[in-house]
C-alpha cells in the first residue's frame, strides 16, 4: 500500500483495502452480498469519475417519477459528495429536489470505495427476493481497478418480510444495509470533521420531462398559479410511449429555468407558447450531460 495512503486511511480502511486485495484476485463483477467484489478501488481517479453511488431503481412509481428519481447518494473522484436532502412534507412538494453537496477527502473516497468492495458490491452471493409487491431495488456501483462493480438487491429496506430468505441471505442483506447506513451518515462514518459543511448543489444543466398539463381535479389544491416557462420552447423530444418528453437545458436557459423553479410546485402549469405543460426536473449531476444519461 502506498505510504501517504496508508497514513491518511483509518484503520478500518485499511484493513478493508487488504481484505479487498486478498479476495479480489479470484472473485467475479455480478450481483452479491458477501465479501467477493472484483479488484481494489482504482489508484487513481479523475474529478468526475463516480467512484460510489448508491440508486433506488423500479418500484411503483409513474413514469415521470422514475426518469427524474435522484440518487441517493454519489461519491465522485475529487471528494464531492451529492446527496438530496430534507424536503418538506406538503402537498404539492417544491419542483426541484433538494440537493446538497459536501466534500471529503480524497483518501476517504478511496477508503469508501473498501468498504463497499468489502461489504460485498460486486461479489456473487445470492441475496433472495423477500415476497412483497412493487418495492424498489437499491443498485449499489462501485468504481474498482477492475471497472464498476454493481450489486443490486430487491427490497433491501423492507426489513419486516424474512420469509422465503434463507440465513445467508438475511446476512447479506444486513450487511448492505449496514453498508447504506455508514455511506448515508458520513459523519458518523468517518468523523464530522472529515466532512465539510453542506451547501445547495448548483447544476449546471437540467432535463426537464413535460406532458400537456391536467387540472388536477382537487378543489382543496386551489387554482394553480402558472408560470410563463423561461427556457426553450416545450415539449424536448419523445422520452417514452406514455406522451413524454425531455429537453437538456443548459447554461444561461438553465439558470433562469432553475430560477423559476425555485418558487414552483410540483403541479404548477408551465406555459409555452401558449400551451400548459407539466414538468418535472432533474438537475443534471457532474457525470451527466443530457436526457439520455436518465433512466
Amino acid at each position: 500500500m502506498h505510504r501517504a495512503l496508508a497514513r491518511r486511511l483509518t484503520p478500518l480502511g485499511v484493513a478493508l483495502v487488504a481484505l479487498v486485495a486478498a479476495v479480489g484476485g479470484c472473485a467475479r463483477p455480478g450481483t452479491g452480498s458477501g465479501p467477493g467484489g472484483e479488484g481494489t478501488p482504482a489508484r487513481t481517479y479523475t474529478a468526475d469519475d463516480v467512484v460510489l453511488r448508491v440508486e433506488h431503481t423500479g418500484g411503483f412509481l409513474p413514469v415521470e417519477a422514475m426518469i427524474t428519481r435522484m440518487p441517493l447518494i454519489s461519491v465522485y473522484g475529487d471528494g464531492r459528495v451529492i446527496t438530496e436532502g430534507p424536503v418538506v412534507a406538503i402537498y404539492p412538494g417544491p419542483a426541484l429536489p433538494n440537493l446538497q453537496v459536501q466534500t471529503i477527502d480524497p483518501v476517504d473516497v478511496v477508503d469508501l470505495a473498501a468498504r463497499a468492495l468489502a461489504a460485498g458490491v460486486g461479489g456473487k452471493n445470492d441475496l433472495g427476493q423477500p415476497p412483497v409487491a412493487d418495492a424498489a431495488s437499491t443498485r449499489f456501483t462501485v468504481l474498482s481497478d477492475a471497472g464498476p462493480q454493481v450489486t443490486e438487491v430487491y427490497a433491501l429496506e423492507i426489513t419486516d418480510a424474512p420469509d422465503g430468505l434463507s440465513a445467508d441471505q438475511r446476512k447479506g442483506r444486513e450487511t448492505l444495509r449496514n453498508l447504506l447506513a455508514d455511506l448515508t451518515d458520513l459523519p458518523r462514518t468517518i468523523g464530522p470533521d472529515a466532512v465539510s459543511e453542506a451547501k445547495p448543489y448548483q447544476a449546471e444543466a437540467v432535463a426537464v420531462i413535460s406532458r400537456p398539463w391536467t387540472d388536477p381535479g382537487d378543489p382543496a389544491l386551489g387554482e394553480q398559479p402558472e408560470i410563463a416557462w423561461p427556457g426553450p420552447a416545450l415539449p424536448g423530444a419523445p422520452a417514452s410511449e406514455l406522451g413524454l418528453s425531455c429537453a437538456t437545458v443548459t447554461g444561461a436557459d438553465a439558470t433562469a429555468v432553475l430560477a423559476a423553479a425555485a418558487g414552483a410546485n410540483m403541479l404548477t402549469p408551465w406555459v409555452s407558447e401558449g400551451a400548459r405543460w407539466s414538468v418535472n426536473f432533474r438537475p443534471l449531476l457532474p457525470d451527466e450531460a443530457s436526457c439520455d444519461d436518465l433512466s
